[in-house]
């Protein structure tokens, strides 16, 4: 309802809101990315181990963030190809060809994509059938991709601006340790 009492324009169903959100629902987004952002510097701070420090931002963002169903990273094979790598959710695709679907994409771009729907998007991998929409950002090191993040909701454009950019301060929080 809005501040009116009528039926809010805002929401998932109306495309002119980027990820489904009023104005106030995106800056409380914004600020839940900051505060998760300060933790997860803690978290990675002297992390052990890239599997450490890859499940652990995982599952960071997973509890943060109920709309991410699956949370995970893709880490690069010798033949180019993409091996799941510490994720968080339902069982993912082990192996994506290389080049493939939107990680693919992403790995060789370097460039984050959104998503808004992903039975939309040309040669789009389906490892779960409740995956609408994606969030998939590069992790970057001197230029060249050494991983994706990957993040799936099951609400067609879920993701935004406001994801791009608190995602790609995780995954230049990440790069290090990897």
């Amino acid at each position: 309802m809005s501040a009116t009492g009528g039926a809010s324009q805002t929401g998932p169903d109306n495309p002119d809101t980027p990820g489904g959100q009023d104005h106030a629902d995106r800056q409380d987004k914004a600020e839940i990315y900051r505060a998760m952002l300060v933790q997860l510097r803690g978290l990675l701070d002297g992390c052990p181990t890239p599997v450490a420090a890859m499940a652990s931002t995982a599952a960071l963002l997973r509890d943060t963030f109920s709309e991410m169903f699956w949370v995970g990273f893709y880490l690069p094979a010798d033949d180019g190809s993409l091996t799941a790598g510490p994720y968080q959710g339902p069982l993912a695709c082990l192996l994506l060809p290389a080049g493939r679907g939107v990680c693919g994409k992403v790995y060789k771009s370097g460039r984050t994509e959104i998503v808004p729907d992903v039975h939309a998007f040309p040669d789009h991998i389906a490892c779960d059938s409740r995956s609408r929409s994606e969030i998939v950002v590069p992790v970057c090191r001197g230029g060249k991709s050494i991983a994706v993040l990957d993040c799936d909701s099951e609400r067609i454009n879920a993701f935004d601006e406001i994801d791009r950019k608190h995602l790609e301060a995780v995954a230049r929080l990440v790069e290090p340790t990897l």
